[in-house]
């Protein structure tokens, strides 16, 4: 199968190109700077929707894991990159038929337990810019795609390479900081890395 995946330098996204290099895909991945995957690297911009279409010629699926993960990023930065970003890699899959995009569990769950099967995506006008982004997202793949698609969402990703989530969870411990919802007794879901993949 040949799969192009945006968003290749990323933790996942690096991950996710390796895993199916190992299983014999012809993977390309498509973001600013070099992957580090052993995938073939095409550099571009998720915002030019001409740039990403080119990479996905002749491809049989798009795996859309470019994203703006920073909540208090601009906000036409989150719609830029987020909201139109995935309407491009939407688009680009039309040609191969597939399109799995990588979502967020803040699109559904806000200040609630995140247990069950989340709501499907809404606006959510009062979060922070990034859960919104997503939310938008999602519903754009949901209402616009023509192609079978699949939206996953996995919580707190973590694993080998992982310079982010264990190290903010660390310094926050060793400075007091780290704040234990419900006194400690709540539990918190996360994703290793390679069940993410």
């Amino acid at each position: 199968m040949k799969v192009l995946v945006t968003g290749g330098s990323s933790l996942l996204g690096r991950t996710v190109a390796n895993f199916l290099v190992a299983r014999g895909d012809d993977v390309t991945c498509f973001q600013r700077s070099a992957s580090g995957s052993t995938a073939v690297d095409v550099l571009g911009d998720i915002r030019d929707r001409a740039e990403l279409i080119a990479a996905a010629d002749g491809v049989d699926a798009v795996i859309h894991l470019a994203a703006l993960v920073a909540p208090k990023a601009p906000w036409a930065d989150m719609m830029a990159i987020n909201v139109e970003g995935t309407r491009n890699a939407l688009n680009a899959a039309v040609a191969g038929g597939r399109f799995v995009y990588i979502s967020s569990p803040s699109v559904a769950f806000h200040d609630q337990a995140s247990v069950g099967v989340g709501a499907l995506a809404a606006d959510y006008s009062g979060r922070d810019g990034y859960a919104r982004s997503k939310a938008l997202a999602e519903n754009i793949v949901r209402s616009e795609s023509t192609v079978p698609t699949v939206i996953l969402r996995p919580h707190l990703v973590w694993g080998p390479g992982d310079t982010q989530l264990i190290g903010r969870i660390v310094d926050r411990a060793r400075s007091g900081k780290l704040v234990l919802p419900d006194g400690g007794r709540a539990l918190v879901d996360t994703t290793y890395l390679d069940d993410a993949a």
